[in-house]
């Protein structure tokens, strides 16, 4: 096993899949290697169709992800041509995980600053234990965040908000981040896990043509499409085609639970 397969890796409980950061001496911060990592990881759990869920969480409460790892500012990142290369893969990383089909869960303990909250704020819901702390910290080193990951902060935030935290490059506690929507719940820590995977499996259960299908719905509407196109006109008309519908149906006539087998 190579050293980024160690410091990043997936791991699968039934249709749930976990994402773990695991470079806990470090904080779990993130080099060249795992952005590229975690595009392939993110192409893996396209793919594997029993996979409904996506968990992303740091290998232990310390952290999620404490940004970069600010050797490579020295070597990598050290002339425009490297930092074409390490941009190019944090770009293609953070729309791996944000265009990812499935549902996400960042789940936050501890530091989730500058790409590790990239991440957080790429997946579709950030639940966190009251030790969490969030920055993307580009003003305190000289470098511009990239274009598709700051309209995805506008886009949680709001203009004003992302323009504090781009601005200061300041820390929010969990009460400052629910607060201005960065983050969708604040759990006690030793509730946090349970209740992350609770949530997941409750995702899990439902109709997952509904599911992706309402996802792909809102992606287009942050994406400035204010009219039904022939793309949702014809993925509305297809779920009335799916089993599931037919199984939803004949489940909400009858009064018990649906058992839904598409994926």
């Amino acid at each position: 096993m190579s050293d980024v397969e160690r410091w990043l890796y997936l791991e699968k409980d039934g249709d749930i899949a976990t994402v773990v950061f695991n470079r806990p001496d470090k904080r779990n911060a993130l080099n060249h290697a795992m952005w590229v990592r975690l595009g392939e990881l993110m192409r893996e759990c396209e793919a594997d169709r029993s996979i409904k869920v996506v968990i992303f969480r740091g290998v232990d409460a310390t952290a999620f992800a404490a940004g970069a790892d600010i050797s490579e500012f020295l070597t990598l990142r050290a002339t425009k041509e490297g930092a074409m290369q390490y941009n190019r893969a944090t770009v293609a990383a953070e729309h791996a995980v944000h265009h990812l089909s499935k549902p996400t869960i960042a789940m936050v303990q501890g530091y989730c600053i500058g790409g590790g909250c990239e991440i957080a704020v790429a997946c579709d819901f950030r639940f966190a234990d009251p030790t969490a702390k969030f920055g993307i910290t580009p003003a305190k080193l000289g470098h511009v965040y990239n274009l598709p990951a700051t309209k995805t902060l506008v886009d949680l935030v709001g203009p004003a908000k992302a323009k504090d935290i781009l601005f200061t490059g300041r820390h929010l506690d969990a009460e400052e981040a629910l607060r201005i929507g960065l983050i969708d719940r604040i759990v006690p820590a030793e509730d946090l896990e349970r209740e992350t995977w609770s949530y997941a499996r409750m995702i899990a259960r439902n109709a997952q043509f509904s599911v992706r299908g309402s996802k792909y719905v809102i992606g287009r509407i942050l994406d400035g499409v204010t009219e039904e196109t022939e793309d949702i006109r014809q993925l509305v008309l297809d779920s009335y085609e799916t089993e599931d519908y037919q199984e939803g149906v004949r489940a909400f006539l009858e009064k018990r639970r649906p058992n839904f087998t598409w994926s």
